[in-house]
């Protein structure tokens, strides 16, 4: 079928070999810029143009959308005015289109009076249609709505971009992953000076627009947030809020919460409420400002810190050897047995458990050089003092690392890299050049190299010793939450909020390989003492282990119950440690990918991880503003140290193992040091 172009034929498709529509009499074009074939019609705008599916011939006929603008009414104010839209998405497009979830600009051209805008097809079903068919959504649906799109409006408000008209029908899940894309940039606007203080066109979707947006034609960040609630409040309640609008104007946001159908967890309530102020002066400023209370306050399935119901809390349990644990597995099944009998099959399943069991008492029960576990070896940290408070950092200190040599310590916040000295706390010098936050730092094991990832999408790399930047590597498209460096120095791992991890030869800034797998943001690496493996963290819930010769997934451990915030390898390669928003540490075997304990004690989020040079200890630190230390062969809480006034954003041990250094969000690095 060849179909019409003509913005106002009744009927646009015809048979194959016609050169005039048999509706319209339009001569009809075979393929548009002698490249692009179109399908169907996807949508009318109401005489002005039309979206049409298309084939790219020159991409073995793969599916994309044109957009046409055929300007009527020339010398008008109104045609005048939609042709600067529609020129003013494709640059949009050609800007933001590096975003995954963004469509790219694949070609803008003029053709026989129109302008065509041709943009990459996303295969899914927007969100308007999906709801029509589901009926509504989940409060944990919305949530999980809100963290997918709150990055893109984060990434395009970043670069000055205003959308102008979220609503379900912009945003469309895609088939082959589920990720949400944001659509139709032909309402986004420049965010400059001019564009704040002049009152400008009235462009949006009544209902789904603020008020400063429909009767002033401002708009800003928290503009298209108001949108982004009141999408999720059509969805959790099956209510248009365009139909509220019509009949109270802006009223329906000051009593949204008569029409929900099930009530909210406390969190996603406030949140909501924020979203949808009718006054932008008391809505979220920033697509960062809704990120952070949806990931740090989400509610938890533990109690909260001091509430026991009966019980002693973890913080207080008794230490309680883990042979004990595994014996008193065994009793217990052993009394269901006796009290309840089975059939020969389960007597045979019986016994293989039992023989498990059994198995693991054993191994437990002795450790190297004859100790028994139920006698763990003392670790003198009870005079562990705080010896520094270093203040140079503007704002949240976002990780800290030290030197091989344990002579320096660099440190990331704000747009800057700052070096001091371990010994005396003081500031040696500042590195300069990311354009955005800086969320991570690593060193070499050399000690002559350091990496630094940041929210401007890069990573940059720095020669130590002069603090020269060497190199900047540009390949994610989102921030740079994680890095390691390889045992050999040879090769940089990072992770990225655009769900993947990237493998870059150090030394020559080549990237190596992507590796693709996690659905949410990569926050956090580890690479394995001899180099072959490689962990990694992310919001999606799961740890990946990846061969870090062939790039291939190896196992993915799924066991905890929120977002994984921070892992780490111990020393001798063992081990994997891995800190979640459910306020627990697991530690897990990293060979076998079993779950070997659970380490319970934090009242928040646990935040980062990290082992003793020496294998004895690991510090953990949370959003409880305090850091504890465990001893890593009984599992057992060693010490807390308090006296943070917000969270703990990372720990470090120094080389020797007898310093700790951590960062936090009170703009502050702590220094901790035993004497022994």
């Amino acid at each position: 079928m060849i179909c019409c172009l003509n913005p106002d034929c009744q009927n646009p498709l015809n048979p194959n070999g016609k050169k005039i529509c048999q509706s319209c009499s339009t001569s009809l074009v075979s393929l548009l810029r002698n490249r692009f074939r179109v399908i169907r019609v996807l949508s009318d705008e109401g005489g002005f143009g039309r979206t049409y599916l298309s084939e790219d011939t020159d991409k073995l006929n793969e599916h994309c959308v044109i957009k046409q603008l055929a300007p009527k009414f020339q010398g008008t104010w109104s045609q005048k005015k939609a042709m600067e839209l529609f020129a003013e998405e494709a640059k949009r497009l050609q800007e933001l289109g590096v975003n995954p979830q963004i469509p790219t600009l694949l070609a803008y051209f003029e053709q026989d009076g129109c302008l065509y805008l041709v943009q990459q097809f996303i295969n899914g079903q927007n969100l308007l249609k999906e709801l029509q068919q589901r009926k509504g959504y989940s409060a944990k649906e919305v949530q999980a709505i809100l963290l997918d799109l709150l990055p893109i409006l984060k990434f395009i408000h970043d670069r000055g971009v205003i959308h102008r008209d979220i609503k379900p029908e912009n945003i469309i899940r895609r088939k082959s992953d589920g990720r949400l894309n944001l659509i139709d940039f032909g309402s986004s606007k420049q965010f400059t000076a001019r564009v704040q203080n002049k009152v400008g066109t009235s462009i949006g979707s009544h209902g789904y627009s603020p008020i400063e947006q429909i009767r002033d034609g401002k708009a800003y960040p928290a503009s298209d947030l108001f949108g982004l609630g009141a999408t999720c409040f059509h969805l959790l309640t099956g209510i248009s809020p365009f139909q509220l609008w019509m009949e109270n104007g802006y009223a329906w946001v000051g009593n949204w919460r008569q029409y929900l159908r099930v009530p909210l967890s406390t969190e996603l309530d406030i949140v909501l409420e924020k979203l949808l102020k009718k006054d932008i002066q008391e809505r979220y400023q920033s697509a960062d400002e809704v990120i952070k209370d949806l990931t740090y306050k989400q509610p938890l399935a533990l109690p909260p810190a001091g509430q026991t119901s009966g019980k002693i809390p973890p913080t207080q349990a008794p230490y309680l050897p883990i042979k004990y644990s595994l014996l008193r597995s065994i009793v217990l099944f052993s009394a269901f047995i006796l009290l309840f009998g089975f059939s020969e099959t389960w007597y045979q399943q019986s016994r293989r458990i039992y023989a498990s069991l059994s198995a693991k008492l054993n191994q437990h029960n002795h450790r190297p050089g004859g100790e028994e576990l139920g006698q763990p070896p003392k670790i003198a940290l009870g005079n562990i003092a705080l010896s520094h408070t270093i203040k140079g950092h503007e704002n949240s200190v976002s990780s800290v690392v030290i030197s091989p040599d344990g002579q320096m310590i660099a440190s990331s916040g704000d747009r800057t890299i700052k070096l001091w000295n371990l010994a005396t706390g003081k500031q040696i010098s500042s590195l300069n050049g990311h354009s955005q936050q800086v969320n991570i730092v690593v060193i070499s094991p050399d000690g002559k190299t350091l990496a630094s990832g940041s929210d401007d999408n890069t990573i940059k790399v720095w020669n130590l010793a002069t603090g020269q930047q060497i190199r900047t590597l540009i390949g994610h498209s989102d921030s740079v939450h994680a890095l390691a460096i390889s045992p050999d120095g040879r090769t940089l791992v990072s992770g990225s909020d655009d769900n993947t991890i990237k493998i870059w030869n150090l030394a020559t800034g080549r990237q190596i390989s992507t590796l693709i797998g996690h659905t949410f943001w990569v926050r956090s690496v580890a690479i394995s003492p001899d180099g072959a493996t490689l962990a990694s963290g992310s919001f999606d819930k799961t740890i990946k282990l990846w061969n870090m010769g062939n790039g291939n997934l190896i196992r993915t451990l799924a066991g905890n119950a929120q977002t994984v915030t921070a892992v780490a390898i111990s020393p001798d390669g063992a081990t994997l440690a891995s800190a979640s928003r459910d306020r627990t540490i697991k530690l897990w075997n990293l060979a076998t990918g079993e779950e070997i304990l659970t380490l319970v004690g934090h009242s928040n989020t646990v935040t980062s991880v990290a082992f003793s040079p020496d294998g004895k200890i690991l510090a953990s630190g949370s959003r409880d503003r305090t850091i504890k230390l465990w001893n890593l062969a009984t599992g057992e809480e060693i010490l807390k140290l308090a006296g943070r006034s917000n969270t703990i954003t990372s720990v470090t041990f120094s080389p020797d193992s007898k310093t700790l250094v951590s960062s936090s969000e009170d703009n502050t690095i702590k220094i901790w040091r035993s004497p022994q």
